[in-house]
């Protein structure tokens, strides 16, 4: 009897171990599924991992999104060792959306988020440094940010949270709470026909470097994982 108390702490032990040292496997793919964050905290959030984050000289970045949170959140937050905000989307309460490219910041004001989930999308280019938002299929009209700069590669990629530090740093004061889906991220900025396209639909064209049907994450805390509903036959 006592050996197999012994036994039984030994096992407890090196569960408990694996729990806190050991990093989470990753799972594949988010097709039809929606990230449902249900609470305030500084604990719950998801790592996208792509195959390769270069660097870039553009891009567009979509996602469906529902919130009725009355504080200021990040809705995209991707840090690097150079800049923990390489390039991060983030709302304020009042209704203004703010696009962080590394040390550049630039404001639009549009509808603001509510219970109901909607589609957006937002666009730059390098060249002349265009940026534009849009709210399910409709623009914005273009502001210049970020000209002749880039987004540099090889940083970590996290929804739920806003990264004060790469990876880690979470305040609750600033964690997303709502519903998130078909978050895509390609290289180049998508046409407005595109755009239009992916905003009626459910991962009809995913991202060439973000692709959520097929995106490796890993899930932390209390985040559920749930059909979206919006695709459901």
């Amino acid at each position: 009897m006592e050996m197999a108390g012994r036994r039984m702490k030994t096992f407890i032990a090196v569960v408990l171990w694996a729990c806190i040292y050991l990093p989470l496997s990753a799972s594949q793919g988010l097709e039809k599924k929606s990230l449902i964050f249900p609470t305030k905290t500084s604990t719950s959030y998801v790592v996208l991992e792509p195959k390769e984050m270069p660097s870039l000289s553009a891009f567009t970045l979509c996602m469906k999104v529902a919130s009725e949170s009355t504080f200021n959140y990040g809705l995209f937050s991707y840090a690097t060792t150079h800049h923990n905000n390489e390039l991060l989307v983030w709302y304020k309460s009042s209704g203004k959306f703010t696009l962080y490219l590394s040390s550049t910041v630039i404001h639009f004001i549009l509808p603001k988020m509510d219970a109901q989930l909607r589609h957006m999308c937002v666009t730059w280019e390098s060249e002349e440094g265009l940026t534009t938002f849009w709210v399910n299929g409709q623009r914005s009209f273009e502001k210049v940010v970020n000209r002749k700069g880039n987004v540099r590669g090889g940083g970590t990629i996290i929804l739920g949270q806003e990264q004060d530090s790469v990876g880690g740093r979470f305040d609750a004061n600033q964690c997303f709470v709502g519903e998130m889906a078909d978050v895509n991220l390609w290289d180049h900025v998508l046409t407005a026909n595109e755009i239009n396209v992916v905003s009626q639909g459910c991962g009809c064209l995913g991202g060439n470097i973000i692709d959520w049907a097929t995106i490796r994450y890993k899930s932390v805390g209390n985040v559920k994982i749930k059909d979206n509903k919006d695709c459901m036959d």
